[in-house]
């Protein structure tokens, strides 16, 4: 069993299972950012640093149809950084998250040999989409085009240079998608571990299999920090959903239709590590 899915396993709470935990009206959600297993201090400015990683946390209020309101930040610092450098990472983290109607609220800060960044969310929704609530005959899709995450990653690790607008630098959130379809929707979440882990992840929720409609390539399935939208609804609101993906610009991509079987996409660690 992956480790990640083997921790969470041990939590007996019931709102354990989504991108966030519902609590009534309330949607609370952490994610981590941290240099050496999510980015290198080489490969981006502060400002880059701090963008992405309210754009990673923001992701999963979006993901579930909420609106994120209030944000704590907790920081490891390395001993040797520069005040300049803190005041543009802070300068991104409170910019971002004030797009998306935002404030951060507080947190906490601590010494270390490496940054590292923790933000916890606390956003508000009153119709949350969440994992569950997938039955046979669903057709599964992603939103946009997925891959170029992990090929800038890796262009990355060999030492090259990438676009300033790569997604691996600024994920695109589907935060309008997401309101105007929610009506028509099952289940969804974001792609942030790659096509095969989180359609794995969204198929353990239900209990529930699949039978694939199209082939999906591993550069495509194993592209990780993609923050497109992956979602579920029934076959009558396709048309529905093509037509609201237009109006949004975005493509959307129906690949599998859920099914009572066992199937599963091979589904490896998303993180990496210097030096791999």
């Amino acid at each position: 069993m992956d480790k990640e899915a083997f921790l969470i396993s041990r939590l007996h709470s019931r709102y354990v299972g989504d991108d966030a935990a519902v609590v009534g009206e309330w949607i609370y959600s952490a994610d981590a950012f941290c240099e050496g297993s999510h980015f290198r201090r080489e490969w981006m400015s502060p400002a880059q640093i701090g963008r992405k990683a309210m754009l990673v946390n923001l992701s999963d209020a979006v993901a579930m149809n909420a609106d994120p309101l209030y944000a704590l930040v907790t920081v490891m610092l390395p001993r040797e950084i520069e005040t300049e450098v803190i005041s543009e990472l802070i300068k991104a983290l409170e910019g971002t998250a004030a797009e998306y109607g935002c404030e951060i609220i507080g947190g906490d800060t601590v010494g270390g040999d490496a940054l590292h960044l923790s933000i916890t969310l606390i956003s508000r929704s009153d119709a949350p989409l969440l994992r569950r609530g997938v039955e046979p005959g669903n057709l599964l899709a992603y939103t946009g085009n997925l891959g170029t995450s992990k090929r800038d990653l890796e262009r990355l690790m060999r030492g090259q240079e990438i676009p300033a607008d790569s997604r691996f630098y600024e994920p695109v959130l589907r935060r309008d998608f997401v309101k105007k379809a929610r009506p028509f929707l099952r289940a969804g979440m974001d792609i942030s571990d790659g096509l095969y882990c989180d359609v794995n992840k969204l198929l353990d929720a239900n209990g529930l299999g699949l039978e694939p409609l199209q082939e999906i390539p591993a550069e495509i399935g194993e592209s990780g920090e993609e923050y497109e939208m992956l979602i579920a609804f029934e076959a009558s609101s396709l048309d529905r959903l093509l037509r609201i993906a237009q109006e949004e610009g975005i493509s959307l991509t129906i690949f599998g239709r859920v099914a009572s079987n066992r199937f599963r996409y091979p589904c490896g660690s998303q993180h990496f590590r210097p030096g791999t």
